[in-house]
């Protein structure tokens, strides 16, 4: 097969692969807004299975970020609604750091969630099917390792303004933990040793009756 083939070949693939992840692209659908059983934020244009036990609520691609979305141009809000972003980063990444700087440059509003618990690695685990960062979804679309053509291509055929067209008052939302653990609720103050002595009623010891084991009743 000639270069040139080869080329189209690749081509077509990729026009057919877009075509399919995004041919609902110009119709409007409800966009859900999916809390998994861990806590777990999601975005999808399909209602989860009952028997998950997610929470589900209409949402949009700027659904962590409150009246963030407001401000977006009406195109780039119809988009993000259909397919949002979401940014899966790691402490010491330099693919993290590239893959943010490369979104933030194009003016694609997108979620961070962090990855440093393991209970984080966990459920990126259940989601991607490993733990390797940085981990891309738009929309449905799961997108594993940078690369910069790659990331482009998809944003390009989910319909993402080619340049950033975010408002100067925009501002990306700060990053959230992949999970939430809600923290144990405090334990009571202990009381002072000399108040909780004097509150306590004053009793006689009772030794232990004698037994097989312990014939003189001895306290230990």
């Amino acid at each position: 097969m000639t270069s040139t083939a080869i080329k189209f070949a690749a081509g077509s693939a990729l026009l057919v692969l877009a075509t399919g992840l995004f041919s609902s692209a110009s119709q409007a659908q409800p966009v859900y807004r999916i809390v998994g059983p861990d806590g777990k934020v999601t975005f999808s244009d399909q209602p989860p299975p009952a028997t998950t036990n997610a929470k589900v609520t209409s949402g949009s691609a700027d659904g962590s970020k409150g009246g963030a979305s407001a401000s977006l141009p009406f195109e780039l809000r119809k988009v993000a609604g259909q397919y949002p972003v979401t940014l899966y980063t790691g402490d010491n990444c330099g693919p993290c750091t590239s893959a943010k700087s490369m979104l933030t440059a194009r003016g694609i509003p997108f979620a961070e969630k962090t990855v440093k618990t393991f209970e984080d690695t966990q459920a990126l685990q259940r989601m991607s099917g490993d733990s390797s960062l940085p981990f891309l979804t738009i929309g449905s679309q799961q997108l594993k390792g940078f690369s910069d053509a790659e990331w482009t291509q998809f944003l390009d055929a989910a319909g993402y303004p080619k340049s950033s067209v975010l408002p100067a008052s925009y501002r990306q939302a700060a990053a959230t933990p992949l999970v939430t653990v809600n923290a144990p609720a405090a334990a009571p103050a202990a009381r002072n040793d000399s108040a909780a002595r004097s509150a306590e009623p004053a009793t006689t010891p009772v030794a232990p009756p004698p037994s097989a084991n312990n014939p003189s009743g001895i306290r230990f």
